[in-house]
């Protein structure tokens, strides 16, 4: 009869439990000692090992052949039926299905009585938190003075939910999720004793696809090997089961972000549609790549993390839409939106010609369509100011931020004076640095025509004298992102 392969092969001693080193370490040093409390309380994710061990310690405690031990023979009667699941002295009860009452109070009648066969009766108790409030208080009593002869093993994926006076009453231990090395270590093992080849980008999807769990990742690596040819398990043959995007597809997407090239990216959307691939699976795959990529210095860590920012923040924008291509579309516009954005501020910032510092003003170059005059006024600029604000929105959108508590100060010796609330310093910093100021010096020159200076100055603001009568910073809230009051 066919084994599957999780339990062909479960650990059969400690020695072959992937990953908890420490927690593996100190419960063998309690066998060897003899020093055992009476309840433990196992949690962590699922397939991590909480109920391997738990059968480890059955072994442990009952092994005919070494005593009380952390290596149990697996040759005696006992260690052998453990681990066939038949040993009279182990009692595994799955608290989902036997969660009332009356199932605990069977328990406490039957516990008084001494093992049939073994040292100690082990009840490994799993899914414990799915024991109702009842049958935890009934449990209570039990776990806190149980008869010498008996060793309980709770196991549980939600801690949180069991009470704190169960808790308190067991040596509790906190499982992990089990890392990459240790499940290669593991499946490799596997690969190489059914006669398998497996290549390393393999064992990478099947550790991801797994979420940490190593029986999820055994038994993800039979569905492999069933659907595998030959005895080579290739990437491709492991995408196509696994239904993951194909790592080329997804290399071929990120460099059409690169390019901003839309077109080509709706045509691989459509692509990837019609080969039946989840739109929604592909750009988290895509967000694991980019991570990847950033790892290994194949990416650029700011084109990652805008990838990995934008995909997840339109996947939990639109969660609920049903058409999951137009979310496709949503999250390629915004990532070739914003490349685009950035090579138009490149251009401008190519066509200053100012440096950081300007000593002498007749090295400034200006657009032939930008006429000089000589005779700006007070007047005239104060009144240029709220154009000043909208035409350096629509070179750079920042600049409505920087500039929402901003005001005009004063126009003396051709110098455009801006001021800035004491709050607001971070703002007046950024202005003061580039390419934010080289920037807006040229707008401010386009929109009055005239080579004038810009400054910045923090001080309180005195809205009698400085600022435009009657506005405040709500309506700058409101004039900025084009709303109105309700």
């Amino acid at each position: 009869m066919h084994v599957t392969l999780y339990r062909k092969y479960r650990p059969k001693g400690f020695e072959e439990i992937a990953g908890e080193q420490e927690i593996v370490q100190t419960l063998k040093n309690s066998l060897r000692s003899n020093r055992l409390a009476h309840a433990y309380l196992f949690t962590g994710p699922r397939g991590v090992g909480k109920t391997s061990i738990a059968r480890l310690m059955a072994k442990g405690v009952n092994c005919l052949t070494n005593g009380i031990t952390d290596t149990p023979c697996n040759i005696c009667e006992n260690c052998k039926e453990i681990s066939a699941g038949n040993f009279l002295d182990l009692i595994e009860i799955d608290a989902a299905s036997n969660r009332g009452i009356d199932e605990i109070r069977q328990l406490k009648e039957k516990i008084n009585y001494s093992p049939t066969k073994g040292r100690k009766k082990v009840y490994i108790i799993d899914e414990v938190h799915m024991l109702t409030k009842e049958a935890f208080n009934a449990l209570l009593k039990t776990l806190e003075e149980p008869p010498e002869h008996v060793l309980f093993i709770l196991a549980t994926t939600e801690p949180d939910k069991i009470l704190p006076t169960i808790i308190s009453r067991c040596q509790r231990y906190d499982f992990k999720s089990v890392n990459y090395r240790d499940m290669r270590e593991k499946l490799l093992y596997i690969v190489e004793n059914e006669g398998y080849k497996i290549d390393e980008a393999s064992l990478v999807a099947v550790f991801e696809a797994s979420g940490g769990s190593m029986r999820d990742s055994i038994s993800i690596l039979e569905r492999l090997m069933i659907n595998t040819e030959s005895k080579d398990i290739l990437i491709e043959t492991t995408e196509d089961v696994l239904g993951i995007t194909p790592i080329k597809t997804i290399d071929q997407f990120i460099e059409i972000v690169e390019k901003k090239d839309q077109s080509e990216g709706i045509q691989l959307l459509e692509e990837i549609w019609k080969n039946s691939i989840d739109i929604e699976l592909f750009f988290k795959d895509l967000a694991k790549r980019a991570k990847d990529r950033i790892v290994k210095n194949e990416l650029d860590s700011n084109s990652g993390l805008e990838i990995i920012g934008t995909v997840y923040d339109v996947l939990s924008k639109f969660r609920y839409e049903e058409d999951k291509r137009l979310i496709g579309y949503v999250i390629l516009n915004k990532l070739t939106e914003k490349k685009e954005k950035e090579i138009i501020v490149e251009k401008v910032i190519e066509k200053i010609q100012e440096p950081t510092i300007i000593s002498d003003e007749s090295d400034i170059i200006f657009e032939d369509k930008v006429e000089v005059l000589s005779n700006l006024n007070y007047e005239d600029v104060k009144k240029s100011w709220s154009k000043i604000i909208d035409e350096s929105k629509k070179v750079k959108m920042t600049f409505g931020a920087f500039l929402i508590k901003a005001y005009f100060k004063d126009f003396t010796n051709n110098t455009l004076i801006i001021g800035f609330a004491n709050d607001q310093s971070f703002a007046k910093n950024m202005m003061e640095t580039e390419p934010y100021r080289s920037l807006f010096l040229e707008v401010v020159r386009k929109v009055l025509k005239s080579k004038i200076m810009v400054k910045y100055e923090l001080q309180e603001v005195n809205k009698n004298k400085d600022r435009a009568e009657g506005e405040d910073f709500s309506k700058k809230i409101i004039d900025f992102f084009g709303g109105e009051i309700i």
